[in-house]
């Protein structure tokens, strides 16, 4: 299954590659030049690569949160609301708390877990207690964090010094270091990312949500507590999603919430889990195959006048792509090994009919040879 998964994978991205080369071609666009300055402006030197690490550690949480969700047969569209949700608590307590960094640091980044945690927490109960569906309690959620957050930096929360709502700034004490360009939130995004991807793929609850995604009334005739399970997995989904929030305030160059601070980052991790096929390990490959495609887009267009939306529509086509390579490269193996297997079959069945035959011809032999003390014997 990991080596399907794998070979669409790769077809679907060769195949975006050349569509897209295909599309500038058409449109008079110098398509070679197009892509090497979008790869030139996002891994070749020490800022652009920083920069896609940066750019990727957001689409890693939203996209692991989306992996997450999906994977656990929990419908939750709400990473916007629980990123804005974080988001808004980290700049809350950086705003509040003024103790030392080494202890400012964890509060804020337990403040936005627990925030984003909390707000999937909601669509998890009512559908345990209404039976509400989560798909579309999440995706409500989303527009009540969304007009919240709007609200609170447009009044309770808004800095009289600014010219477009927005929080006051954070106090030192809560922000990530930067280090020559790169955001401290990458090792705090790799390290979630890491044991994110050991709770999924080595542990009993990492198991028992994996049987829930494939088969809930499986996973309930074999023993596991699905109610429980639905509920944690919707935890952590929102946990991971206020993380991405968090970190976009803490460890980004304004360290204040601001309108329109989650841009698309909810919805790009959301298709990523959906390329990825759930994958926790596919998604962390996808959020930088994606982070690649943004931070080269706009460099490219500096380059060569392609307009920078042109990632977009890279972007889609990978989805495409990649999601309609998947059910094909699966059927095309099967059959594949399936002939391979009958080819194997026919000649093993073949050497087992001529050893047969060869055994038949044998006994004859032996039955047909004279034996001795018969008429015809010489005398000696």
């Amino acid at each position: 299954m990991r080596r399907q998964q794998a070979v669409a994978a790769a077809v679907g991205v060769v195949v975006s590659l050349l569509a897209g080369l295909m599309i500038l071609w058409l449109q008079g666009y110098p398509a070679a030049q197009s892509y090497s300055a979008l790869f030139s402006y996002s891994l070749f030197s020490q800022f652009a690569l920083f920069s896609t690490l940066n750019k990727a550690s957001t689409l890693v949480l939203t996209g692991t949160s989306a992996a997450v969700g999906f994977g656990s047969n929990c419908i939750n569209l709400g990473q916007v609301g629980q990123f804005l949700m974080g988001a808004m608590a980290a700049a809350a307590f950086g705003i509040a708390v003024g103790l030392p960094k080494w202890l400012t640091l964890p509060l804020v980044i337990l403040a936005s877990i627990v925030a984003g945690a909390g707000w999937s927490l909601l669509a998890a109960l009512m559908k345990l207690k209404w039976r509400m569906n989560e798909f579309i309690t999440t995706l409500m959620l989303n527009f009540v964090a969304d007009y919240f957050t709007q609200w609170l930096i447009s009044g309770p929360m808004l800095d009289p010094r600014a010219y477009s709502p927005m929080t006051r700034m954070t106090n030192p004490q809560a922000w990530l270091g930067m280090y020559n360009g790169l955001s401290g939130s990458v090792a705090v995004a790799a390290c979630s990312f890491a044991v994110t991807w050991l709770v999924w793929n080595r542990s009993k609850f990492g198991y028992e949500c994996r049987v829930m995604g494939q088969n809930p009334s499986f996973a309930a005739a074999g023993g596991c507590a699905v109610p429980r399970n639905f509920v944690l997995a919707m935890l952590l989904s929102g946990a991971l999603a206020g993380l991405a929030g968090g970190l976009m305030v803490i460890g980004g160059m304004q360290h204040r919430f601001v309108k329109g601070i989650g841009a698309n980052y909810a919805w790009d991790g959301v298709m990523i889990a959906i390329v990825a096929g759930n994958s926790i390990a596919a998604t962390g490959l996808y959020a930088l195959f994606f982070a690649v495609l943004q931070t080269g887009a706009m460099g490219m267009e500096l380059e060569t006048a392609v307009p920078s939306e042109f990632a977009l529509v890279l972007q889609a086509i990978v989805v495409l792509a990649v999601v309609a390579s998947r059910e094909s490269t699966r059927l095309f193996l099967a059959g594949l090994a399936a002939r391979i297997r009958a080819r194997r079959a026919i000649a093993l069945g073949d050497a087992r009919a001529a050893q047969a035959a060869q055994l038949a011809q044998r006994a004859e032999a032996d039955h047909a040879a004279p034996t001795g003390g018969g008429q015809d014997e010489p005398r000696a």
